[in-house]
């Protein structure tokens, strides 16, 4: 994982430099338990002429001292970019290793392109990347990424190229670390080669598209906060990483249009959305601060701690990991 965290954020520092931002990415270390039961390190950055908000963290978690934990432990890099310029695509990218108690084990392989402004060749660019990196995978991960992303209320999909495999495991464990690492260097590879080529040809952003990337960020923070499993289980477990498990929130959202979809939720989800409004500043744009993040974060934990059944409603591909379906 450090490995993947290494290229990207040297890549990503090199494109800053290049177009002579002189600010490199900042590590910063979180424990959990104090390290007793693991941590991570999280390199960001944002508001910059480059990147609206950027996180590459790598987090790893270990129960060697509680053998009551069905989790042994688990090893992670997730990582969210969303560029200043409304014309380069953000990009999610999540691979994790996962170990139980009883000694199995399973790979978390995602990678998403988000573009505010979507572009025919950069989608293909970047589901043929994938689609090179894993040929023989591919097409049921687009499937099940395309599910997963899929935001009902909306009735669109968070991003344009999806790809998205979990609770993989074959009987070659070393040819499934070397897909993992595949998909990360061609997701990494790729998409760097596509904000540059952005950030090269719309030097000079108009005010529509900076409102066009407004409301896309805003469906974003609702996608994120109100279906996404991942981020709901990293916040369940502890409350020792709120800003980082929030990392993948842009810099700003349109509070006035996210509080506007709450008539498309069923109960009780339409009440989370309403916490989470009311959890953020009455601005326009409205900005997502750490604080914010914190704010944000006790919102889902006592939403679901007084709704646990509201779980089932989450996205989902074709299957639920024990380490998430352990919350409901």
């Amino acid at each position: 994982m450090e490995f993947l965290q290494k290229r990207f954020v040297d890549q990503l520092d090199d494109l800053s430099r290049a177009a002579g931002v002189d600010r490199r990415f900042e590590a910063i270390e979180w424990l959990r338990d104090q390290g007793r039961h693991g941590g991570g390190v999280r390199y960001a950055t944002g508001d910059t002429m480059i990147f609206n908000r950027a996180s590459v963290n790598v987090s790893q978690v270990h129960y060697n001292d509680d053998p009551s934990k069905r989790l042994s432990s688990a090893t992670a890099l997730s990582t969210i970019i969303h560029p200043h310029n409304p014309h380069g695509p953000s990009v999610h990218i999540h691979i994790s290793w996962t170990e139980m108690r009883d000694g199995t084990g399973y790979w978390r392989i995602m990678a998403d392109l988000n573009p505010a402004i979507p572009a025919t060749a950069a989608r293909e660019a970047f589901a043929g990347a994938l689609q090179e990196a894993a040929p023989e995978q591919y097409q049921h991960a687009s499937a099940q990424g395309d599910r997963y992303f899929y935001i009902p209320a909306l009735e669109r999909h968070r991003g344009v190229s999806h790809f998205y495999l979990e609770n993989y495991y074959s009987d070659d464990p070393q040819a499934d670390q070397n897909l993992a690492r595949a998909v990360g260097k061609a997701a990494i590879d790729c998409y760097t080669d596509l904000l540059r080529h952005a950030l090269d040809r719309y030097p000079e952003p108009t005010e529509e598209d900076r409102a066009g990337q407004l409301a896309y960020h805003t469906a974003y923070f609702f996608q994120v906060l109100t279906l996404d499993r991942g981020t709901t289980s990293g916040l369940l477990v502890h409350d020792q990483n709120d800003v980082g498990i929030l990392g993948s929130l842009p810099s700003h959202i349109d509070r006035r249009l996210l509080a506007s979809w709450q008539p498309r939720l069923q109960p009780p989800q339409d009440a989370l959305l309403s916490g989470l409004v009311d959890a953020l500043p009455d601005e326009s744009p409205c900005p997502v601060s750490d604080d914010t993040k914190r704010a944000l974060a006790h919102v889902v934990r006592s939403h679901y701690t007084a709704h646990p059944e509201a779980l089932s409603m989450q996205a989902s591909g074709d299957i639920i990991p024990p380490t998430v379906a352990n919350h409901r």
